[in-house]
C-alpha cells in the first residue's frame, strides 16, 4: 500500500468542494490529474471514497472515515514543517495577520524592525477583522497574528503586548461641552450623545459599546464606517463622537485637523493588544522573540501619545 500527501492533499480539497474540477482548480492542478490521484487512493485503500454524480460527489462512510485521518496527517505534517522552519529562531518566512484598527498604525515601525533585524526575514502582512484572522490561524495559512486579547477561541496561544487606551475624539465645540459639563469625564457620558462606531465584525465596535454601557440596537449610535479614517472624518464633519486608540491618535490627527482628542478620568478605558498563534504549531524561541519586538513598537507608540 502506497498513500502519498499529495492523495490526501486532493482529498481533502475534493471533500472541501465536492466537485472534482473546483478542487482541481484549488489543488492548481488539471481535473484528471486529480482524479487519477484520488483513483489511486481508493485503490490503495481497497474501498470507494466517493459516491460520483454529474454535478457532485458525496462521501461514503468510508470516505468520511478516511478524512478524519487525512485531516490529521496533513495537521501533524504542517506542524513538523512550521517546526523545522523555526527552529532557528525568527527567520525564513513569516506570514503575520493584523486587524484593521491596528495595521495601518503599528505595521510600519514594526516592518522596519525586523528588516534591521534581519533583512533577509520574508514578511508577508495580511490585514482582516479578528474572527477572518483566527480562520486564518486555525487553517495554518498565517503564523501569528496581532490582535485585541482575550481572542476568545480555544486552541490559541496569546501573548500580551501593551495597553492601548481610548480617547474621546469629537469637534473642539463638541467636546469643550463635555469637558465643561462633568468633573469627571467617563465614557458612560456619551449615552445621550451620538456615537460614531466602525461596522459589525470589527472588535473595536463591540469594546467601545462595552465601555459607554451601549446597546446595538440604541438610536443614537451609527456603525456605519470600515475604518479609523473614516471615522475620524464623519466625526471632525460634527456627526457625533467616537472612541479612538491612543495607537491611531498621530496618523489620524494629523490627516484630520478638524478632530479634537482628550484623555478621559482615570482609569482611562482600554484594549489589551496581543500576539497569537495556534497551540500547536510549537515555538522554538520565534513567537516570543517576535511578541517583544512587537511589545518594543507598540509600547514607544502609545508613550509617545501619552507625554505629547
Amino acid at each position: 500500500m502506497t498513500i502519498t500527501l499529495r492523495q490526501l492533499t486532493y482529498f481533502k480539497a475534493l471533500a472541501a468542494h465536492r466537485n472534482f474540477g473546483r478542487a482541481a482548480g484549488a489543488c492548481h492542478v488539471s481535473q484528471p490529474a486529480l482524479s487519477v490521484q484520488i483513483k489511486d487512493l481508493e485503490t490503495s485503500l481497497k474501498g470507494p471514497l466517493v459516491e460520483r454524480h454529474a454535478r457532485d460527489v458525496v462521501l461514503t462512510p468510508f470516505g468520511r472515515q478516511t478524512l478524519e485521518y487525512a485531516n490529521r496527517i496533513l495537521q501533524d505534517v504542517e506542524t513538523l514543517e512550521q517546526s523545522a522552519r523555526w527552529r532557528s529562531g525568527l527567520v525564513g518566512q513569516l506570514a503575520l495577520g493584523m486587524i484593521p484598527t491596528i495595521a495601518p498604525y503599528l505595521l510600519p515601525n514594526a516592518l522596519e524592525r525586523l528588516r534591521s533585524r534581519d533583512i533577509s526575514l520574508d514578511v508577508h502582512v495580511m490585514e482582516g477583522k479578528t474572527d477572518r484572522l483566527i480562520g486564518m490561524l486555525q487553517a495554518g495559512t498565517l503564523d501569528a497574528a496581532v490582535m485585541a486579547l482575550p481572542s476568545g477561541h480555544e486552541g490559541l496561544t496569546e501573548i500580551p503586548l501593551f495597553e492601548d487606551r481610548f480617547l474621546l475624539a469629537g469637534t473642539p465645540e463638541r467636546v469643550q461641552v463635555l469637558e465643561n459639563a462633568a468633573e469627571t469625564l467617563r465614557p458612560t457620558v456619551l449615552q445621550s450623545h451620538q456615537l460614531m462606531l466602525l461596522e459589525d465584525g470589527h472588535c473595536l465596535t463591540d469594546q467601545a459599546l462595552e465601555v459607554c454601557g451601549r446597546g446595538r440596537g440604541h438610536s443614537q449610535i451609527n456603525m456605519g464606517a470600515s475604518s479609523l479614517a473614516t471615522l475620524s472624518r464623519l466625526v471632525a464633519a460634527g456627526f457625533g463622537f467616537t472612541l479612538m486608540p491612543e495607537l491611531a491618535i498621530f496618523v489620524e490627527q494629523a490627516s484630520t485637523p478638524g478632530i479634537t482628542l482628550c484623555r478621559f478620568s482615570s482609569p482611562e478605558p482600554s484594549r489589551q493588544i496581543g500576539l497569537v498563534r495556534r497551540a500547536g504549531s510549537g515555538d522554538d524561541g520565534w513567537f516570543v522573540e517576535l511578541a517583544e519586538l512587537l511589545r518594543g513598537v507598540g509600547n514607544d507608540l502609545v508613550a509617545a501619545t501619552r507625554s505629547s
